[in-house]
Parts: C-alpha cells; structure tokens; sequence
C-alpha cells in the first residue's frame, strides 16, 4: 500500500473530531484537503472508512478499528521522533581528539577550556600523537576525529580547513639575518638548521618550499618534538623554520622570529572517518575547535602579529 503518514494522521484527526472543518482546523489544513486525503488513504486501503452526511461524519466497522489501532501507533511514533531529537541535542559524554604535539601545545588548551565552559556535561580526552599516529588513530575509530597538518592522501577521510598559518624564521638575536624586519627564503643558502624530523606534519611542507626557492642547507640536527628547538637554536647550533602556531616563544631566552618571503603557510584540518556521523558531542566539539582556531586567526590579525 503507498498510503503516507500525513493521510493517516488526517483520519485520526477525523475520527476524533467527527468533522472534516474542525479536523482541518487542528492539522492546519483547508476542510477540501482533508477530505481528498481521506479519499487517497480509502482507495490505498481498499475499504469504506467513513460514512459522510451532510451534517455528520460517521466512522464505518473497518475506520473504527483502524482509527483505534492507529491512535496509539502514532502516539508511539510520535515519542520515538521526540526521543531521537532529544538525543540530537545532547551534548554530554566523552569526545576523543587526536592532534599532533604543535596542536596539542598550543591550540587545544583553549578548545579543551572552552569546552569545559559551554559543555560542562562533555568529558573531551586528547590524545598528544605525532601526525601518522593522528591518522591512524582516526581510522581505526580509536578517537573521534583528528587535527593534521595538510596536504594529505586521505580518500578515506573527510576534512574540514580550519587554520591557514605563515612558517617563520627561529634565529637568536645576534644573528645578521636578525637585522631585517622580515628575511627572503633566498637567505637561508647554505645555513646551518635544526628541523623538526619527518614525523612532523611540517617538515615535507619546509622541504618543498626550500626547493621551490632552489634553496640548498645543511640540516645537522632532526628532532621529534618542538620545543626541543628553541634550546638548540639557543645554543648556536643552528637556525631553524617553525609554523606561527609554535608561538610564543619562550621568556628570558635570546631568540627573535622574523617572517619569511614569499609567504608559504601550513594548512590545519580537521579529519574524521567518511560516512561516519559523530555524535552529538563530537559535532559540537568539532565545531567548537573550528571556532576557536577562526578566533585565534582573528587576534592575531588584530595584534598585527604572525
């Protein structure tokens, strides 16, 4: 039978009210369109559900039957639809994020207070990885979604552009290149650097725009974790390439950033599984992080800072 539920709701509003008019009047609907959808639902059934006089509106044996069984099946149905928007709009439980230890450090301490204030019910666990480890972790559904540093393959995932940020330059404050308010790729031939190691979402991105400036350095040092470069690059033994996100730096040391040129920038995303809806926590999380990543940018503008 092709029969709708709006047809089925109208003859329960007919049943119970015993008149086309008043059944109109409390479904929102013109006295001719009841009765064509009672018409339709007739034909669909294949049976007589009302007899209709010119003052009345009588239920036959089958509509009363029917009008009985389908009162409480609607009733049903309609709690059922109340229940699973009610669960659309909870915001409570834990949220699991994966970022790498840059993120981790110094975007999602805000993310994991905001949170804490506007969805005090939401337990939001991070999970401080390396960038293959944030991608992992999304894909074998061990964290909600992640946050990496783009470009990726990732076919099987969906992404969302939360944060586009500038690479700088890291040297100490005595160092020549110090004296430009903003130094030339072009500038760093052939100097001594400390990069972060191939396990950083970075260091493919700072390869590549060396060798699209035909740029040629001498990497003495790999390291797996940030902060690892500003004591190295304190101790003269190098200069060194940081997103903005690093900042800032750390008070009481001799160590000066300066813009590089062209600008090159790093793009953060956000990551989850495809076709797989989070919950609701999870989405409110998810574009929580959004946010406050879009205010980040925003005051760093206003300050006039990278």
């Amino acid at each position: 039978m092709n029969y709708s539920l709006r047809q089925l709701r109208v003859f329960v509003a007919v049943a119970r009210y015993g008149s086309f008019s008043q059944a109109g009047q409390h479904i929102g609907l013109s006295q001719s369109a009841v009765s064509h959808s009672i018409k339709e639902l007739e034909t669909e059934t294949g049976v007589r559900l009302l007899d209709r006089t010119t003052r009345e509106v009588v239920l036959t044996e089958a509509g009363t039957q029917l009008a009985r069984r389908l009162e409480s099946i609607l009733e049903d149905l309609n709690t059922t639809l109340l229940d699973v928007r009610s669960y659309g709009e909870q915001r409570s439980g834990t949220v699991r994020i994966a970022a790498s230890q840059t993120i981790s450090a110094h975007l999602m301490p805000q993310c994991i207070s905001a949170s804490q204030q506007r969805y005090p019910d939401i337990r939001l666990m991070l999970r401080d990885r390396v960038q293959q480890g944030v991608l992992q972790s999304v894909r074998n559904a061990e964290v909600d979604f992640g946050i990496v540093v783009n470009p990726l393959q990732m076919q099987d995932l969906e992404s969302e552009v939360i944060l586009e940020e500038p690479f700088l330059l890291l040297c100490r404050q005595d160092d020549p290149l110090m004296t430009l308010d903003a130094v030339t790729w072009k500038a760093l031939a052939n100097r001594v650097m400390v990069l972060q190691d191939y396990a950083s979402g970075s260091r493919a991105l700072i390869d590549a725009a060396l060798q699209t400036q035909g740029i040629a350095v001498n990497v003495v040092q790999e390291v797996g974790h940030p902060a690892t470069l500003f004591p190295m690059v304190e101790a003269g033994i190098g200069i060194s390439i940081l997103p903005a996100l690093a900042l800032p730096l750390p008070e009481g040391r001799p160590l000066v950033v300066r813009p590089l040129l062209p600008v090159i920038n790093r793009t953060l995303m956000l990551i989850r599984r495809k076709n797989r809806s989070l919950s609701p926590a999870a989405e409110a999380v998810w574009q929580l992080v959004r946010q406050q990543a879009t205010r980040l940018s925003q005051q760093r503008a206003q300050r006039g800072i990278f």
